[in-house]
């Protein structure tokens, strides 16, 4: 048995102490629309902005987590460091990020025949690649 999906995208949650900065970062250079904004459970707020199908949720807690997540992206930690944004735009979409001061922890590079990747790091130290297939 299988999960039964009803949607053929994924939404993202993303936690964080300092939204504006989180929306500068997805809103703002990345420009993704915002869908909305909601209050959550114990004075928390979330912020969805859209991504094709699906959502990057932007929460913030009424009290700030225990912890933050580990530094140094793909190998400072195990769990969810990065995802993929499937772009066309990728040498625009990664100049557009130097030039608003975000680190570029993995400048365009070709993985593949026809395939070129960038990796940029959000106002978090979350990773978000970005992937062009020619």
């Amino acid at each position: 048995m299988s999960v039964n999906l009803t949607k053929d995208s994924i939404d993202l949650g993303i936690v964080t102490t300092e939204p504006e900065k989180m929306l500068a970062f997805y809103r703002d250079t990345l420009g993704l629309k915002m869908q909305g904004e909601m209050a959550m459970p114990r004075d928390g707020r979330m912020y969805r902005l859209e991504c094709g199908g699906s959502l990057v949720k932007i929460v913030v807690n009424g009290k700030p987590p225990r912890a933050g997540s580990p530094p140094g992206g793909i190998g400072g930690a195990t769990g969810y460091r990065y995802f993929t944004l499937s772009i066309s735009n990728l040498e625009e979409m990664v100049e557009r990020c130097s030039e608003a001061g975000y680190k570029i922890v993995i400048p365009k590079s070709e993985i593949r025949p026809g395939i070129t990747i960038a990796m940029v790091e959000d106002p978090d130290g979350n990773w978000v690649e970005f992937l062009k297939i020619d």
